[in-house]
């Protein structure tokens, strides 16, 4: 059984054709061939956590290529009471469908959840990661840019979930990371140590401006993420304030450098309106090409690649 929870836990040989296979769908489009390989097949998606885009991309990709879509609301379910255990819960949506996306808070309670189910289960975010997000990334940057391998991303800002993702990325996909973030807002420690033990070519400062020059690609996030329920977010908004992408920071990188962002943004914080909206910003893309990397995972899960 093939399960999408970590960039980490895949060989970065499957990571890759997950990524090529989208290429390849989103070349042959979405309704002139008619190959739907995921008829008969149900896909149960469980959201304790809002979401637009990923809501949106893991239902057009399962019902592009064929399947169904289940929504499993933990407002109007036993799921995630005191009703009824998760090994339960898993139990029964084992028998109802095929597979599994789930975003969630924490992700202890995504693994506990996966070690009962008999269906693959695939991360559509929790507080420690966001792995569908940034194969969507890889796959836009090499849309616009070519192979990412030895190009430099550079990440402003907070030291979160995505970029725990991003930096299991630069690992597996071998491209240089610089991330520019205050000391309190770091990356997780135990993936800094899994990367630097692969040889990754990543490096962390306190200045915006070393992390962002030179580099093919700047990314940022919200300065308060949704994972953020202990936190001073006056506080921690100051502390980012001077890690904002704006057209100062764009132009310390490659001329024809892009603009990402995972999305939704808070506008005049961590990036300014003349970035989003500019043309060096692939945001758009971003978003749609979720919907394509959704199809080539699900189809990589149940073992049709």
């Amino acid at each position: 059984m093939r399960n999408f929870i970590n960039l980490a836990d895949i060989d970065k040989r499957e990571l890759r054709k997950i990524i090529d296979h989208a290429k390849s769908l989103k070349e042959k489009g979405s309704t002139k061939d008619l190959n739907t390989p995921l008829t008969g097949k149900t896909l149960i998606m469980i959201f304790e956590k809002p979401s637009t885009r990923t809501r949106l991309s893991f239902e057009s990709a399962m019902q592009k290529l064929g399947g169904h879509v289940l929504v499993l609301n933990p407002k109007e379910s036993h799921y995630g009471s005191k009703d009824e255990s998760i090994h339960d819960t898993s139990k029964v949506l084992s028998q109802y469908g095929d597979i599994v996306m789930m975003r969630t808070g924490k992700h202890e309670h995504f693994l506990e959840f996966s070690k009962h189910l008999e269906i693959p289960i695939i991360n559509g975010l929790t507080n420690l990661s966001h792995p569908c997000q940034v194969m969507a990334d890889v796959l836009t940057f090499e849309e616009l840019k070519g192979p990412i391998i030895y190009k430099k991303i550079a990440w402003l800002g907070d030291g979160n979930n995505v970029v725990y993702s991003l930096i299991e990325a630069a690992t597996q996909f071998n491209f240089q990371l610089a991330i520019a973030c205050p000391k309190k807002f770091e990356p997780n420690k135990k993936i800094i140590k899994w990367a630097n033990n692969r040889n990754a070519n990543i490096f962390i400062t306190k200045d915006p401006k070393e992390a962002a020059e030179d580099a093919d690609a700047i990314m940022t996030d919200k300065p308060i993420s949704m994972g953020d329920i202990n936190v001073n977010k006056k506080q921690k908004k100051q502390l980012l304030k001077s890690y904002q992408v704006n057209k100062k920071i764009m132009k310390l990188a490659k001329k024809d450098a892009i603009f990402m962002h995972c999305l939704p943004a808070s506008r005049g914080e961590e990036v300014t309106n003349k970035v989003m909206d500019g043309k060096q910003s692939a945001v758009w893309l971003e978003a749609l090409n979720r919907m394509y990397v959704q199809k080539s995972i699900i189809q990589w899960c149940l073992k049709l690649l």
